[in-house]
């Protein structure tokens, strides 16, 4: 499967296929193989602010349930806030067609990240290092914004004020894991799913 991935010739079709054959507890196992990632997350480097979360990598099933619930499409722009080695990108990527842009601080991840992308010959996604407060509100062509609680407190806040200005000029879709939200006028949730909710923007 790796062999196929690296040479592009697994479609979207093909991977959502051959994850139908795989039990939803072995999924993770296989995706890391598939894409040749160890199972273990990388340690994380000095670069990780305070107030942020250790690098975890998102499960397999989370992500398909945010691809539905979220209704991610070929059109759509990805944005994965706090991407880290970039598994969630280039799956969503893969199994959706929508480009994909990372935002990631520690340098380590962010190679990790184009790694992976050039492993697997995908073209259409982007990883920028730095920090997301300073960073998500120039991705203005972003669609589907996505954070598997890569912090909260006063760093969400200024996310949340950078998504709504981006919200102010084209509807976006914002989805958590395991991040209740404060509550805010523009952005409503529509979907939930366990530890996954799906927000829409209502202006």
């Amino acid at each position: 499967m790796q062999q196929h991935l690296a040479e592009g010739l697994t479609d979207a079709r093909a991977l959502r296929a051959a994850l139908t054959r795989i039990a939803e507890r072995e999924r993770d196992v296989w995706l890391n193989r598939a894409f040749g990632l160890p199972d273990a997350p990388p340690e994380d480097g000095p670069e990780l602010p305070r107030g942020c979360v250790p690098y975890v990598p998102c499960s397999v099933n989370t992500l398909l349930r945010m691809i539905e619930l979220a209704g991610v499409g070929p059109d759509d722009v990805f944005v994965d806030i706090g991407s880290g080695a970039g598994r969630a990108m280039a799956f969503t990527h893969l199994l959706t067609g929508a480009a994909a842009v990372g935002i990631e601080i520690q340098p380590a991840l962010v190679r990790d990240s184009r790694e992976l992308a050039a492993r697997l010959g995908i073209e259409r996604v982007t990883v920028l290092e730095g920090d997301a407060v300073a960073l998500t509100g120039s991705i203005t062509h972003g669609s589907v914004f996505f954070l598997y609680c890569p912090f909260g407190g006063e760093r969400l806040e200024l996310v949340l004020d950078r998504l709504e200005s981006i919200a102010e000029t084209r509807p976006i879709r914002v989805c958590t894991v395991d991040l209740p939200l404060p509550e805010r006028a523009w952005l409503a949730p529509v979907s939930e799913a366990g530890e996954l909710t799906v927000y829409r923007s209502v202006r």
